[in-house]
């Protein structure tokens, strides 16, 4: 019987720091439901899933990523779907969040070492607060998840029975919160298609999909804001960032498709415009689509693939090298065209070493993205653009798809699960957990003249 004082981790008898306990967690949620979804249950009779497709789909629910090599919706049976559901619940808030949850159902004590682990998975400066910040990340999720299912079930009940219109609404509004894109409405990129001009699907979908992209510390800080009457600079630069996105993407898209016949061009000016936010929202690592992906021009491909390379937001259910990274580095080429030696965004000066981590965070997803991608060109044989699309739809963790992921060759598989694992846990966590940091050099260097530029 384990003593109240027990660690929540499961990895007592390892000496292991926590980003190292985040991935073999990970790692270890995956592998379990990669082992759910082989079993004869979990598919249609005569259709079982191979190990290496099984893999594929439970590395793409539990990264929250909507990619699939099987149609979710007509190939995996109720209890294959719950599973991926699970798996999604599990990658969006975390681990660590949903251990926390048991841990504070029966009333066991949460260690500092498991503190650490939430800092880390939180992507928190300090463990202060950290525990109560995730029982806000738990009322808001199941809020907002039930929420949506609510609406989205009165709806599809318009279309369908009313036992398929909840069962619809709760599968799409966990997934869609939790931005994994992945839908139950047949084929590899139908999505909510027919859905394209509906006010009330779009709304509701699109409130999920920024919810779940805003992250946690925000709506933390929206519904305090009647009691503080003021925001801290993480929300005020990832909203006015999301807003600007969003605006800019839209535009952006309108534009470009206004008359291609094989997207916004049969469209209603309502429906071009309804069409035109939805996909701007959608890059921001949900993966739903209201339009054919692989319709759209290649300026509009290549844009998305802009969008989702930036991404969600900090401790959300999002992908992406994140908002603030983007605000940074925009940030930091201001101040240089400028002749600053500071960022300042909204009367606060950002210390050098945020700068140094945008700039690492970046440079790391451009790195795994080029080299991804370049191995990618060999294995598979298609157009770059394809490639680049799916490579980074990968690592964002968006699902988006020109079509290649069914096409997959097993070693192409194999790239797009790890880029999968690799963007959903951080490329930060990744590398502390595989190479551990270095203290402060004893040594004092001196300072060095270098010409840039």
């Amino acid at each position: 019987m384990a003593s109240p004082s027990s660690k929540i981790t499961g990895f007592r008898f390892l000496k292991l720091a926590p980003p190292q306990i985040l991935v073999l967690s990970f790692a270890a949620v995956i592998l379990i439901g990669t082992l759910l979804l082989m079993l004869p249950v979990s598919s249609v009779p005569g259709k079982p899933l191979r190990f290496m497709d099984a893999l594929f789909t439970a590395t793409s629910a539990a990264c929250v990523t909507g990619l699939a090599v099987v149609d979710t919706g007509t190939h995996l049976t109720g209890f294959g779907q719950a599973v991926i559901l699970v798996l999604i619940q599990i990658g969006g808030l975390g681990f660590m969040t949903m251990a926390t949850l048991f841990a504070l159902v029966f009333r066991r004590r949460i260690s500092l070492r498991d503190r650490l682990i939430l800092q880390e998975a939180m992507n928190q400066s300090s463990m202060e607060g950290i525990v109560r910040l995730i029982r806000k990340v738990l009322l808001y999720s199941l809020v907002i998840e039930a929420a949506g299912a609510l609406l989205l079930s009165i709806r599809w009940a318009v279309d369908m029975p009313l036992g398929r219109a909840l069962y619809y609404g709760v599968f799409h509004a966990v997934s869609m919160f939790n931005n994994a894109g992945f839908d139950l409405f047949g084929g590899h990129d139908h999505s909510l298609i027919s859905y394209v001009g509906d006010p009330v699907i779009n709304l509701v979908v699109m409130f999920l999909i920024i919810s779940g992209g805003i992250g946690f510390i925000v709506i933390s800080d929206l519904a305090d804001l009647r009691r503080t009457r003021r925001l801290s600079l993480h929300s005020k630069v990832v909203l006015s960032m999301t807003a600007g996105l969003i605006l800019t993407g839209m535009v952006v898209i309108f534009i470009f498709e206004f008359t291609n016949s094989r997207t916004l061009g049969p469209l209603n000016l309502g429906s071009k415009l309804w069409a035109s936010l939805f996909q701007s929202v959608a890059p921001r690592t949900a993966g739903a689509n209201t339009l054919d992906i692989t319709g759209l021009r290649q300026a509009t491909q290549f844009f998305i693939v802009i969008l989702m390379f930036i991404g969600a937001s900090p401790g959300s259910t999002g992908g992406g090298i994140k908002t603030t990274t983007f605000t940074l580095m925009i940030g930091a080429v201001i101040s240089m065209l400028r002749g600053r030696e500071d960022i300042v965004l909204f009367r606060y000066r950002l210390a050098q070493e945020r700068v140094f981590k945008a700039l690492t965070i970046t440079l790391l997803a451009l790195l795994l993205i080029v080299t991804v991608s370049m191995m990618l060109s060999t294995t598979e044989g298609l157009p770059y653009l394809m490639i680049l699309f799916e490579t980074i739809s990968a690592f964002a963790n968006v699902g988006l798809s020109l079509g290649l992921t069914p096409e997959l060759t097993q070693v192409g598989k194999i790239l797009i699960c790890l880029t999968m694992f690799a963007g959903r846990l951080g490329l930060l966590t990744l590398a502390y957990a595989l190479g551990p940091r270095q203290g402060k050099p004893l040594y004092k260097y001196p300072e060095g003249k270098m010409i840039i530029g």
